[in-house]
């Protein structure tokens, strides 16, 4: 690794476009999530200040996504929702248009640019992510974690692996090791976290497989089997992901949201 320099897209507008240059590591069929054909253009505009961009000299060799949200308002309650990564989005984007005070951040995405994984840029990013936050007054970064070890294991439980450790205490999965290390904490499974459909010709041509039985389909780099209905023409992914809080200072969780105007 050389001069990693880590910034807001805010600090750096000009690499608004350039962020989805590098080759990254996302199975093709993760592109296709509603949610994020609408909300990623709306972030890179709407809230620069969370998505962070890393360069060495001309290169972007990661990006990360965060979102600010109102965990405590009233009907959330300090609750991490089933729904993982669509949810958090939705409530994001909603808080902004009415107004709504934020008490917490969302991280979104880490992703690194293939060719220089193994470095330690994801937990650059990861600690860049906190500290972000941190100096925006916020107590607590939390994170819809997609496990980076869990698609040479579709069949097993997202409840089984999450818990899982090493001999040294530390989650079995990188990525949540990762952000263990940081300062996080495993908190619960989303087994909702993000929903992608499609008909049996797109499942084809995002994997090459021919998506021609009914039931659960291994597909590569995918969390879980996805789900086939020939006779109903579609196919449906749900993605589990797993909930890790970051608390960024000591004491109680902030006060409930409100309403700014």
């Amino acid at each position: 690794m050389t001069q990693i320099r880590i910034t807001t897209l805010a600090e750096r507008p000009e690499l608004a476009d350039r962020l989805w240059d590098m080759k990254d590591p996302w199975p093709p069929f993760a592109a296709h999530d509603a949610l994020a054909w609408l909300l990623y253009p709306r972030m890179t505009t709407e809230l620069a200040d969370y998505v962070l961009v890393a360069t060495d000299g001309d290169a972007v060799v990661a990006r990360g996504f965060s979102v600010p949200f109102a965990l405590h308002a009233g009907g959330r309650d300090g609750v991490l929702p089933a729904q993982g990564w669509d949810r958090v989005l939705m409530w994001a984007f909603s808080d902004l248009r009415r107004g709504v005070r934020p008490d917490t951040v969302s991280a979104i995405e880490i992703t690194v640019a293939t060719d220089r994984q193994g470095e330690g840029i994801s937990g650059l990013m990861l600690a860049a992510m906190r500290d972000n936050a941190r100096a925006r007054g916020f107590a607590e970064v939390v994170a819809p974690v997609r496990p980076s070890g869990k698609p040479a294991e579709p069949d097993t439980s997202l409840q089984e692996y999450a818990y899982r450790t090493r001999a040294d205490g530390l989650p079995y999965d990188p990525w949540l090791r990762v952000h263990v290390r940081a300062g996080g904490v495993v908190h619960s499974v989303a087994p909702l976290s993000m929903t992608i459909t499609g008909s049996l010709a797109q499942w084809r041509e995002w994997t090459g497989l021919p998506f021609d039985a009914a039931g659960p389909v291994r597909v590569p780099g995918a969390l879980a089997p996805v789900h086939c209905e020939p006779e109903r023409g579609y196919a449906v992914y749900v993605e589990p992901n797993v909930w890790v809080r970051h608390r960024l200072v000591d004491g109680t969780p902030p006060p409930a949201a409100r309403p700014t105007g």
